[in-house]
């Protein structure tokens, strides 16, 4: 197993290393126009982690704070050819119940992107059993919170949840 502090050294290498124009990729903003944005240890992390959950056949779900952190993923999911379901603020309440319908009833849905606070409370999302959070939110309870939507009456399985944090960021 790698440490922590391993995982925490690489990505600060990787940081490091990213001058040359080969550390950067090309993702596509909402407008469709392309952003050359530099690589992150962090999206590469949670990549990993999300790769090993994925294989083993667990459902995730991925809460962040920033729409524009799970564009990111949105993208490269696209781009994969992997399927997940997805809410942010900008939903229609009866989009967010079609949303959690698909994570919670399609067994090739393993992935579901959602905003801290549209998807952080009031959904039962028992079909996951990680989480991860990507960025720290001021109030802990509100992390407490989107974790707890795997924790509901009809949960069978034992639960992992990951915050992603990166050093001096």
């Amino acid at each position: 197993p790698i440490s922590a502090e391993l995982l925490l050294q690489q990505s600060i290498q990787k940081q490091t290393d990213l001058s040359s124009e080969k550390g950067k990729v090309l993702i596509a903003n909402k407008l469709g126009e392309s952003a050359s944005i530099p690589e992150s240890g962090k999206f590469d992390l949670v990549l990993d982690k999300l790769n090993t959950a994925l294989l083993e056949g667990h459902k995730v779900l991925i809460f962040s704070q920033f729409v524009k952190h799970l564009d990111l993923f949105s993208s490269h999911f696209d781009k994969e050819g992997i399927p997940f379901a997805r809410i942010d603020g900008t939903m229609k309440s009866i989009d967010r119940q079609s949303e959690v319908e698909k994570f919670q009833g399609d067994e090739s849905v393993q992935v579901f992107l959602l905003s801290l606070k549209a998807g952080g409370f009031g959904l039962n999302l028992t079909a996951a059993d990680y989480v991860f959070i990507l960025d720290p939110w001021w109030n802990p309870a509100a992390e407490n919170q989107a974790i707890d939507r795997t924790h509901r009456i009809g949960q069978t399985k034992s639960v992992f949840s990951y915050r992603f944090i990166s050093l001096s960021t």
